[in-house]
Parts: C-alpha cells; structure tokens; sequence
C-alpha cells in the first residue's frame, strides 16, 4: 500500500511538472497574458479570446478592433513560432498610443478612398481625409479602433460583431457588421465577414495582419522570405498610394510574383511604383476568378519552412511589405519593429473601388448582405 501511495504521489508531481506553462501561470502558449486584455474603451469592455486545435495552434484575438493578437504555428521541426506582430497589452492598441493596424478588421472601407469622396444614389458624402488626402481604413476612428461586441466564443471560433451608426466617419447607413475567425485542425484561420445596412453605403473588410513566418522580428526582416502572388495584373498609384485607375501588367516590372522568389529580388527595384510604394504597397488583381479553392497568395520562410497561403473569395489583395515600420513602435516581448519586419496581405476590393464604376462594387445596399472570405493556411515544407 505505502509503495503504490508512493507511485501514486511521484505520478502526480511528475504530471504537474509537465504540465503546460499556460495552466500553471495563466499565460496563453504564446506567453500573453488575458488579464492584460480586460479594460474598456469608450465604456464597452475589452478581453482576449483564445482558439486551439489539435495540434498545438494557438491563435489569440482581442475584441478591440477585432484583432489577431498572436498565431503560434509549428515550424518544420515542431518548433512553436508566434508569426504575427502585436502588442503585449490592450491598451497599446488604443489610438492614442499606437496608431497601428496590427491585426485588425477593417472597416468600414479598407484602403484608400480618393480625397473621401464618395457619390451613392446621386448623394455626395465628404468622408474624413486621413491619409494624403484620403480616407484611409474607414477614417482616423475607423473599426480598427473600435470594440467589437462578442457574440460566440469556444475553443474553436469566435463572433463578433460591431454596430456602426449611420453617419460613422460621415459613412452612410446604420450597418451591422461580423467577423467570424475560426480555427481548424488542419491550421487554417478562416475569417468570414458579412454586413447588413439600411441606407446604400460601401463595405470592404479586410484583415490586417503583420506576418513574420521567421517568429523572430527582432532579427529576420520579411525580404528574406519567398513570395507568390497568384496575379498577372495590379493597380499601379500616384505619389499619395492612390490607384491611377490603370490595371497594368506585372510582367517586366517588379511586381511579377507569378513565380515564387524572393521579395529581395524587386523590393529595392528602380522603378517609380517601387518609389512610389516606397516598397510594396499595391493591389494585386487575383487570377483565382474569385474561388475560395484556389490560393490567392503564398509567403514562405527558407530557415524554418512555414508557408503561409492565402484564400478569398475577393478579387484583389493588397501586399504591404512593412515600409513604415521605423523602429518607433516596441510590440511584444518588447521587440522594437523596424522596417520591413512584418508583411501584410489583404484580401479586398481594389482601392477607391466606389470612384471606379469599372472595377468590382464595394456598394451594399439595404435587403442586401456583404460576404467575403478569407482563409491563412498554415503548412511547412
């Protein structure tokens, strides 16, 4: 009996001993910790939810601006790599600290809106001017910067929702709005979004995620890692990072990603989009004809063999190569970003789409619903 209790007893401490750090410290796997998510911002409340699946992936979300937080994947040789940028704590996201997109759902238009200027049913509406003129992101107070309203939350998935009052940023319509962010067990972040309105207003939602497949930002800058993009055609803009309205080929340019290699190769080009863009900071036209089955776009990193693809239903997606990072902004674990550590790919209708009859509409009206779909598939080679 004695030497069964004492069995007993050496099973028990060798199972507390091996037990994951996040049940003993209260930390996620990625070492945030949730406490540090729970405040409130403009009277609604703040948390962190977190999302697992069978093998080992975490995935953490806070419902400020319905952010992605952290994504812990495993690298080729099982390692665990949080391969998003972030911050430590909630209130590093709020606007008057940290005018950053890390992370976000966007809303109510993502990208730029020419001079703010929109004409719905014969209506002009004067939207705020907060990027060379433009309306960048739905406006300085867009949905990034907003609490959304938890609806559903488990293991798996989490909905939320975000009620923007008619008039929102000078947008039109009162417009209810999802994210759904669901996490499988084949490492697939799904994110459905749809909207509803009643007034014709523009939606255009997008995830804006800084990708870091390296796990280390403080060390490896994204240039070092391969790229595809499954597009023959992008959006080339003016000195303001405005589409021209000219869809233009990539062949012979630096922008000709339809073979996987390195961002290095171009990203320094001597070419005046590059100057432009100072880097990559272009809507690229998806030759997927909008099907969720087929990948959109693909980072992938040499050292560590994460691969990164992207799915949409969308029909462009803007690649943004971290060009105004600059060492000022410390994220977590206190790793100061500096440029070019984080890439970013947002799935979308073209910029300016609303001054562009000819390109795919952003319009929704009432009676109708807004769907997009997006997919992160994480694998390794």
């Amino acid at each position: 009996m004695r030497k069964l209790l004492f069995l007993c007893v050496g099973a028990a401490l060798l199972v507390a001993a091996c037990a994951p750090k996040e049940t003993k410290t209260g930390l996620t796997a990625s070492g945030l910790d949730p406490k540090n998510f729970e405040n409130t911002y403009n009277g609604a409340a703040t948390a962190l939810y977190t999302l697992t699946n069978e093998n080992g992936m975490e995935v953490c979300i806070t419902n400020f601006g319905g952010r992605i937080v952290s994504i812990l994947v495993p690298d080729r040789d099982g390692n665990m790599r949080d391969v998003v940028l972030g911050f430590d704590k909630v209130e590093d996201y709020f606007p008057e600290n940290n005018q950053s997109d890390f992370g976000a759902s966007i809303g109510r238009y993502a990208n730029r809106i020419n001079q703010g200027r929109i004409t719905l049913d014969g209506v002009s509406y004067q939207l705020p001017q907060n990027n060379f003129g433009h309306c960048l992101h739905g406006g300085p107070t867009g949905w990034q910067y907003q609490v959304y309203e938890k609806v559903e939350a488990d293991a798996k998935h989490v909905k939320l929702c975000r009620i923007s009052p008619d008039g929102d940023n000078n947008f039109p319509g009162n417009v209810k709005a999802y994210v759904t962010y669901t996490l499988t067990d084949d490492n697939k972040i799904d994110i459905q979004y749809e909207a509803t309105t009643d007034k014709t207003t523009v939606i255009n939602m997008t995830n804006h995620s800084y990708f870091n497949l390296s796990g280390a930002p403080d060390t490896h800058r994204i240039v070092d890692d391969v790229l595809y993009v499954n597009a023959r055609n992008f959006t080339p803009v003016d000195e303001t990072y405005m589409t021209t309205g000219e869809i233009r080929p990539v062949a012979g340019t630096p922008f000709d990603y339809t073979t996987a290699h390195l961002i290095s190769d171009n990203i320094s080009a001597d070419d005046e989009q590059i100057r432009f863009g100072n880097g990559f900071d272009h809507n690229w036209v998806l030759d997927n004809n909008r099907d969720i089955n087929v990948v959109a776009a693909c980072i992938y990193n040499p050292v560590n063999g994460i691969k990164l693809s992207v799915y949409t239903d969308e029909p462009g997606i803007q690649v943004y190569s971290g060009n105004f990072l600059d060492g000022t902004v410390k994220g977590k674990k206190g790793i100061v970003y500096q440029q070019r550590t984080g890439i970013c790919l947002e799935t979308q209708k073209y910029p300016d789409t609303p001054n562009k009859p000819e390109w795919p509409s952003a319009v929704l009206r009432p009676g109708e619903t807004y769907t997009s779909h997006c997919i992160f598939a994480f694998t390794t080679e």
